[in-house]
């Protein structure tokens, strides 16, 4: 079981290294504070070998509001596909530190 601890280090790790991208400006997971939000829900699954269809599924299912809530898309479209085999790489280093 993760304790809070463990979930913001793996937070750290993503917030500090991923970012989306929105008409070629990079914002970084925790500028946009979604790296706690990322973290908690793949977290549980780093015991258990996260792949890349269970990561993309997660990042399809975190909906993010555009425009004050007039528009909403998930974490998967605005995160290119550099940074998301980036997040991969965290994942697999942190996983393998554990």
């Amino acid at each position: 079981m993760a304790n809070n601890q463990q979930i913001e280090d793996l937070a750290a790790e993503i917030g500090d290294k991923v970012y989306i991208d929105v008409a070629k400006w990079h914002l970084y997971l925790k500028d946009a504070k979604l790296h706690t939000t990322l973290a908690e829900q793949i977290y549980p699954l780093l015991n258990n070998g996260l792949n890349g269809n269970k990561l993309t599924e997660i990042l399809t299912n975190i909906s993010i509001d555009l425009g004050g809530g007039r528009q909403k898309t998930s974490l998967l479209n605005l995160i290119p596909v550099t940074a998301q085999a980036r997040l991969m790489d965290v994942l697999q280093d942190y996983e393998r530190d554990m």
